[in-house]
């Protein structure tokens, strides 16, 4: 029986095997006393409790960040409607969007936070009528929303350059190209007319967007300064 224990009390607790000591003292318990512990992870080496806990983390908003997300959604909607500048130009609402999504994503560092702000936003423009489209007046606020977000998981130091956030901007902005390009195929306009209308609804817009998005990493840092985020 002596062979016998020794080779099994090698296999058990080789330190080989790429345990913790911690995880080891699970393996004598066991062992000695006829133990089953329950699927208990120690090791440093795998971090998916931490991984978890980060992403349980991050899907939770507070009720500030919440009433943060509603006022940047307010104050696109008081803008496209009280900032309505007759320009003969298309797309400068688009500069006040992409300002106050990118500091709705930059201020509130959440998963979705933009398109949360774009939700609310598109929702209570189409209560109150502000627009065409109805139901499809949604695309206008969350396409650009997303592609915020997008933008932010891919570039995490997006907000301390000027160069990602105009880039992350434009993007964002050139979505005009999509819901003018949908709106106009739902009223059976010509195929080649729709290509350039888009076009130049979108031209605009994108310019427009770059104006906004340069706004914001000043604005991030000063907000960090005073201590508000």
């Amino acid at each position: 029986a002596g062979p016998a224990f020794s080779c099994h009390f090698k296999k058990v607790f080789s330190s080989d095997i790429g345990l913790e000591p911690s995880s080891q003292v699970l393996d004598i318990l066991e062992y000695a006393c006829g133990l089953i512990p329950g699927l208990v992870l120690i090791s440093n080496e795998n971090p998916n409790f931490e991984t978890a806990d980060r992403r349980s983390f991050m899907t939770r908003i507070s009720l500030k960040e919440s009433l943060f997300l509603g006022f940047c959604a307010v104050f696109i909607l008081l803008s496209r409607a009280a900032l309505r500048l007759h320009l003969g130009i298309s797309g400068h609402v688009m500069f006040s969007t992409m300002f106050f999504l990118l500091i709705a994503r930059g201020c509130v560092p959440r998963f979705f936070a933009a398109t949360i702000t774009g939700l609310f936003a598109g929702t209570a423009a189409m209560a109150l009528g502000m627009g065409k489209g109805g139901p499809l007046l949604l695309i206008k606020f969350v396409l650009p929303a997303m592609v915020v977000d997008i933008g932010a998981m891919a570039l995490p130091f997006m907000f301390q350059s000027y160069l990602l956030c105009a880039l992350v901007a434009a993007t964002a902005a050139s979505t005009k190209f999509i819901d003018t390009y949908v709106m106009d195929r739902l009223v059976s306009m010509n195929p080649d007319i729709i290509l350039q209308h888009a076009f130049l609804e979108a031209a605009p817009a994108v310019l427009f967007g770059v104006a906004g998005g340069l706004f914001v990493p000043p604005v991030i840092r000063r907000l960090k300064s005073y201590g508000v985020i």
